[in-house]
């Protein structure tokens, strides 16, 4: 099966931190798994696992998908 990105950029302090600590500052993450409105996201280093819904949230804004 092929696999789904898509391509996220950190809006709060926090996010800003575990984008550029955790996931290495790679914009991509891959979708694990989608359900209704939410995506489940893995960073690309495997590092870092988060949920985020299609629209984005205070956290996280979707730039593609």
């Amino acid at each position: 099966m092929k696999k789904k990105f898509v391509t996220v950029q950190p809006v709060s302090d926090d996010a800003k931190d575990r984008f550029v600590n955790i996931m290495n500052s790679f914009h991509s993450c891959v979708v694990e798994q989608e359900e209704n409105e939410m995506l489940f996201l893995a960073s690309l280093n495997k590092c870092y696992y988060f949920t985020l819904p299609r629209g984005g949230n205070e956290h996280w804004k979707i730039i593609n998908n």
